[in-house]
């Protein structure tokens, strides 16, 4: 059960965008406290002693460790696992697309451009890149002259 509740979870929350990663809202934080309440009655049933929890434990964190091999030995598992950057903005222009996709909005990537590089405009952004642990990159346009 625990193996299948993991890959489960995996999947749902590669579905739902990195964002979820990088950009928790108090929703965000409320759902991923349900989730594991669930989760959890889902992987221990009735059995709630301290043997299954061990098991359950260590047959995660097995399964983490194994997947991170995986990913080294196959990197298009690691795309498929983990996603690949995605890119936002290129020379000053937003790619709607990938926002929508990343479900991003124009502020979100503003908001690092102000933190990171003290942008004021998105005409400054050379490369804003939505990296696979859900932070944005920016990647300043350099002043000719």
């Amino acid at each position: 059960r625990g193996l299948a509740i993991y890959f489960t979870l995996l999947v749902i929350i590669r579905l739902s965008g990195r964002r979820t990663l990088a950009q928790m809202t108090p929703f965000d934080l409320v759902i991923v406290l349900v989730i594991s309440e669930t989760t959890q009655q889902a992987m221990l049933g009735d059995d709630f002693s301290i043997t299954n929890a061990v098991i359950l434990i260590l047959t995660l964190f097995t399964t983490d460790i194994g997947l991170s091999y995986v990913k080294r030995w196959w990197p298009r598992a690691a795309h498929i696992i983990d996603g690949v950057p995605t890119v936002l903005v290129t020379d000053g222009v937003y790619d709607e697309r990938a926002l929508k996709g990343a479900r991003l909005q124009k502020e979100d990537v503003m908001q690092a451009a102000r933190s990171q590089e003290g942008i004021e405009s998105v005409a400054e952004i050379k490369f804003a890149i939505l990296e696979v642990s859900g932070n944005i990159s920016i990647i300043k346009k350099q002043k000719s002259g």
